[in-house]
């Protein structure tokens, strides 16, 4: 189930990621010279009116499209990367692809503010599944409503001991208006232990009420054990409006900033030691969380592709060269030069950035195995 659950995720989303590219490169005019499904060795392919090279390769963890003038899979031109060592591409495969007719101009030669439209239709499209995702979600289940009123409490409430009654209606945390129930879950599930200010109405005035929140550790049916902060408050049950569809995208796009704000907010939290780095995921982690979603059945699986869909995007756009965000930081830079960087310094951005790329890769690997049940951690 893992390898199946990691095969479903990461290959349609990394494949749709580049598709991303693809279709933007070709608005514009940009040649492609090959689209994979995968990498390493071609098992089976095809070349196309245009000239593309549509191929299906051996690793089926992603893949990548490779535009006219590109030396290799990390987009670096040809006469800037003569003396890379890092390059993904033999020469025999590079003379191959110089010896087909490319429709289209070469990547580089497209104007700027192409190029940039061109890199980010990559993250630009995991924003867009996500968006679907949660969109399709909402017109079929409509949206469930609860007003932040305190119905009840737990058994054990950090804030009833601070002084919250029952009837109190939240307005704000740390000053930050919350529309309804769920966003006073969502934002305080992110603070374990940590000491916050509800604002709250309580028959017409507005009392603000300091309470720590309790740090509490859930763990689910596969073991999975995740830190959250919890007030120790219930609502009333909540009840479930139907959207229609312009209202259930405008939803989605909500519902995907949240979950984006929540995910910066755990990785700040991992750098400043308020959560453990061992919540940090690689592929071993998404391969073991890709098959656990699935054997819940395919609503609780495409949850997931949501959720790491968010988290490519995510990625992709960190300025790290090699990554999209990189190249957006490159053409940044070159708008404001107004001339691109040179080529020895590309080639050591690059360089750089590939290593930091790889030592991340080796860290969250590392990471994710001694986190394996197996070693008792």
């Amino acid at each position: 189930m893992w390898i199946v659950g990691l095969l479903c995720i990461l290959g349609p989303l990394v494949t749709l990621h580049e598709l991303g590219h693809y279709l933007v490169g070709r608005w514009f005019g940009v040649g492609a010279q090959a689209f994979s499904v995968g990498f390493g060795k071609e098992l089976v392919g095809f070349n196309d009116s245009r000239g593309t090279r549509w191929k299906i390769s051996m690793l089926p963890l992603g893949g990548y499209v490779q535009f006219k003038g590109d030396i290799n899979a990390a987009s670096m031109p040809e006469t800037e990367a003569e003396d890379a060592t890092f390059g993904m591409a033999t020469e025999e495969a590079l003379a191959e692809d110089d010896d087909r007719d490319v429709v289209g101009k070469s990547f580089h030669k497209a104007d700027l503010w192409k190029r940039a439209l061109i890199v980010f239709a990559g993250p630009a499209m995991n924003i867009i599944i996500t968006i679907a995702i949660y969109a399709g979600f909402n017109m079929i289940y409509g949206e469930l409503e609860s007003p932040a009123i305190v119905e009840s409490f737990a058994e054990s409430s950090v804030a009833r001991d601070a002084g919250v009654a029952v009837g109190d209606e939240i307005l704000a945390i740390d000053g930050e208006f919350v529309e309804d129930f769920f966003a006073v879950r969502q934002t305080v599930m992110m603070y374990p232990g940590r000491s916050i200010e509800l604002t709250v109405d309580r028959g017409g005035s507005q009392i603000d009420i300091p309470v720590t929140l309790e740090d509490h550790t859930i763990t689910d049916r596969f073991g999975n054990e995740s830190r959250i902060g919890l007030l120790g408050v219930q609502s009333a049950e909540p009840q479930r409006a139907p959207l229609g569809p312009v209202e259930a995208v405008g939803k989605a796009g909500v519902q995907t900033v949240q979950l984006l704000d929540m995910m910066i907010t755990g990785i700040g939290q991992i750098f400043t030691g308020e959560r453990s780095v061992r919540e940090l995921g690689g592929p071993i982690k998404i391969a073991k969380y890709s098959g656990e979603q699935l054997s819940l059945g395919w609503l609780a699986f495409v949850n997931f592709a949501a959720l790491i869909s968010i988290n490519l995007a995510f990625i992709n756009l960190l300025p790290i060269p090699t990554l999209d965000g990189g190249h957006l930081a490159f053409y940044a830079a070159e708008a404001v030069r107004r001339k691109p960087v040179g080529p020895r310094g590309q080639e050591w951005a690059f360089r750089t950035g590939l290593a930091l790329v790889l030592m991340l890769m080796l860290f969250v690997t590392i990471n994710d195995i001694v986190s394996l049940p197996v070693f008792g951690i």
